[in-house]
């Protein structure tokens, strides 16, 4: 009888367990990462954060449409678009519309198509009176605002094709909505000043005069020889290029009407006698009979760049952006400040720059250090008197602002930030901070605007280092083949 042998012990396959453990390790993994995705988007549901990435604008809201949306006093904003979803503004509406919604939680948005939701687009009509037409619903605080749907494309142009500004028009329905009444602005006539209604492309103020108006204020003219007073209803009076000198007559009264608090935006030319050197004097300003210059900022010579600002409410928010004058005056603080009143700068030229005074012989401009008064030389500045120091009473202070040019205004000044820049100020001549700001780009409207040294430098990039680079690598290309 043979002997049993042992019995074996089953066999095992390394490589087979080694593939089944990676397996198990893989599920594991997976599961995990599994877990993660859905924890990761349960805390992004309440924790998230919005980028934006497009050119020219670095928010997808501009600063005014923010500070209306997010005033404190704001009431529950209802936005509705009756837009067929075939309509091309029904795309762009409806991503303006979101944005508007995840800044404020006083926000609500509705989309209603008229061609499906027929129940609801003659709800809506009925209610509101909107009529058949597609259009856009801004209603806040028992008012509303019916924003027609041609009016979101601006008017086409020769220098500029259709563009969308639909964010221009909801900025414009909201201020309405926020404000009682419009506040008046008056432009002065009668010594050769530009004039509101005036559509010259050039020297016309009608581009302006149209965005006033488009900032719910009221725009009128006086005379104030034939009115013998500023008007009862004048918020802002704004002088804009005077020709010639004002009376005695007219300097007394814009001195009455400053002591009682009034607002004035004087926008002064170069070489031209106003009659209104004294009484800026009175309130701490040297106007200058000169022109300022600056070689580093400017193309054609004729123009100043300015580009840095002071810390100024007007000009804080035009940081990075250009404003364009023609051939200003300098407008400086002077030397012996004036007991309660504060004169801040709001556009210097560089140490470069300086303020030409006027010559008896007739030469190019240069720089004469015994005449000419040296860089940084300012243009415009904005003059505050507030309430008396150690009584602490609210009262309403008085402000003006003083721009050595009249030009950068006009309609064919308009450059850069120039129409920022006039709004800002007379905002903040009214007290309208939440306004002031950058107004909302328009597609396409992005321009670039460059001085002499900038264009100079772009020429050496594209035209000369380009080429060279270029040169270069493919002399570097040959002399490693050869080898």
């Amino acid at each position: 009888m043979k002997p049993r042998r042992p019995a074996r012990p089953p066999y095992r396959d390394p490589a087979r367990r080694r593939r089944a453990l990676t397996c198990l390790n893989l599920l594991v993994a997976a599961a995990c990462l599994a877990a993660m995705w859905l924890m990761a988007n349960l805390v992004s549901r309440r924790h998230y954060a919005r980028a934006f990435w497009s050119l020219p604008a670095a928010e997808p809201l501009s600063p005014r449409l923010r500070a209306l949306l997010t005033a404190r006093d704001r009431a529950p904003v209802r936005l509705v678009a009756l837009l067929r979803e075939g309509n091309p503004l029904h795309a762009r509406t409806k991503a303006l519309f979101e944005e508007c919604a995840a800044l404020s939680e006083k926000v609500s948005i509705e989309f209603v198509p008229p061609d499906r939701d027929v129940a609801r687009a003659e709800e809506l009509e009925r209610k509101y009176r909107l009529g058949e037409e597609e259009c856009l619903l801004v209603a806040a605080g028992g008012k509303f605002r019916k924003i027609p749907a041609d009016a979101c494309w601006g008017a086409e142009t020769e220098d500029a094709p259709v563009r969308y500004e639909g964010e221009a028009r909801l900025a414009e329905a909201l201020l309405a909505l926020a404000e009682d009444a419009p506040r008046t602005v008056y432009f002065a006539f009668g010594h050769g000043e530009r004039e509101p209604d005036d559509f010259d492309r050039r020297n016309g103020y009608s581009r302006i005069a149209a965005r006033l108006r488009a900032d719910n204020l009221s725009v009128a003219s006086v005379n104030l020889l034939d009115a013998r007073t500023v008007p009862s209803d004048c918020d802002l009076l704004v002088f804009a290029g005077p020709e010639k000198p004002l009376t005695g007559f007219e300097c007394s009264l814009l001195r009455r009407y400053l002591n009682e608090k009034g607002r004035i935006l004087f926008l002064l030319d170069a070489r031209t006698e106003t009659g209104l050197e004294g009484l800026l004097r009175e309130w701490g300003v040297e106007l200058a009979d000169d022109i300022v210059l600056d070689p580093s900022r400017t193309l054609g010579g004729r123009e100043l760049y300015v580009t840095a600002y002071p810390d100024h409410p007007i000009v804080k928010p035009l940081a990075r952006l250009a404003s364009v004058f023609f051939l200003p005056r300098s407008v400086m603080p002077t030397a012996q400040k004036v007991e309660g009143v504060t004169v801040s700068d709001l556009a210097c030229t560089s140490p470069n720059g300086w303020a030409e005074r006027p010559k008896s012989e007739e030469r190019a401009m240069r720089f004469d250090p015994e005449s000419d008064r040296k860089g940084p030389v300012s243009v415009a500045v904005a003059v505050e008197r507030g309430p008396v120091p150690g009584v602490h009473v609210q009262i309403r202070p008085t402000r003006l602002v003083v721009v050595g040019d009249a030009n950068f205004a006009s309609n064919g000044g308009l450059l850069a930030a120039n129409e920022d820049f006039f709004l800002n100020a007379v905002n903040w001549l009214l007290e309208r901070k939440e306004l002031i700001g950058r107004i909302p780009i328009p597609d396409g409207a992005a321009a670039v605007v460059m001085d002499a040294h900038q264009l100079r430098r772009l020429f050496a990039v594209l035209v000369i280092g380009l080429p060279a680079l270029v040169f270069a690598g493919g002399w570097l290309f040959l002399r490693s083949r050869r080898h």
